[in-house]
C-alpha cells in the first residue's frame, strides 16, 4: 500500500495471516508518536498501559472500549468491560517505528512517515491464527484507528462497538476465506 489512504480505508491482507491498515493523521510525527506510546493518550483510542521504550520491555495493555466513544456504545455479547493483555516491546525507533508482541504469538508494528504536515501511520498485524481472529482484529484496528484519527483531529469519536460489529461483517465480505 503505497498510496495515501483516507480515514475510512479498509485494511488489506498483505500476506495470508498479515493485516495492514493505514491512516493519514494530523502531524507532526512527534505528536502522533506520543499517542502511540504514552498511556494517557493511547487510552483515548486504544488501551492504557505504561511502556518502557526499549526492546524486551514488558507492558500490559488495558482495554476499556466502552470509554472510547463520545456517545454510548453497547458492547457485543461475550466482550467484557475490561480486557488485559501482556505484551513486550520488540523494536522501538522513536518517532518512526514501534513493534510489540500480541497474545504471545502475533506481533504488531506501527510505522510513521511524515507526509507534509501530516503523518502516514501504517499498522501491520502479523501471524493472525485464524479467520475468526482476523475478522475481529481487522474490525478492531479499523475502529481504533478511526477513533485515533478523530481524537488527534479534535472531532467526535465514533460509536466504537456499533462500528466494530458493522466492520466485522464488512471484513467478512471483503477478505478471502
Amino acid at each position: 500500500m503505497n498510496e495515501i489512504t483516507s480515514p475510512d480505508a479498509y485494511g488489506v491482507l498483505t500476506e495470508p495471516t498479515t493485516l495492514t491498515i493505514q491512516r493519514l493523521l494530523p502531524g507532526p510525527i512527534e505528536r502522533v508518536w506520543s499517542y502511540l506510546t504514552e498511556s494517557e493518550l493511547r487510552r483515548k483510542w486504544l488501551a492504557a498501559g505504561d511502556m518502557e521504550m526499549r526492546p524486551g520491555a514488558p507492558f500490559t495493555f488495558v482495554w476499556r472500549n466502552a470509554t472510547l466513544s463520545d456517545v454510548p456504545s453497547e458492547r457485543p455479547e461475550g466482550f467484557s468491560d475490561e480486557h488485559r493483555m501482556e505484551s513486550r516491546i520488540v523494536a522501538c525507533e522513536p518517532p518512526r517505528k514501534l513493534v510489540f508482541t500480541w497474545n504471545g504469538s502475533d506481533d504488531v508494528s506501527f510505522e510513521l512517515e511524515p507526509v507534509g504536515a501530516k503523518v502516514l501511520l501504517t499498522v501491520t498485524h502479523r501471524r493472525l491464527p485464524s479467520r475468526d481472529m482476523l475478522l475481529k482484529v481487522a474490525a478492531g484496528w479499523h475502529m481504533h484507528l478511526d477513533t485515533l484519527a478523530a481524537t488527534v483531529a479534535g472531532t467526535a469519536r465514533p460509536a466504537f462497538w456499533e462500528g466494530w460489529v458493522a466492520l466485522k461483517d464488512a471484513y467478512d465480505q471483503r477478505l478471502p476465506d
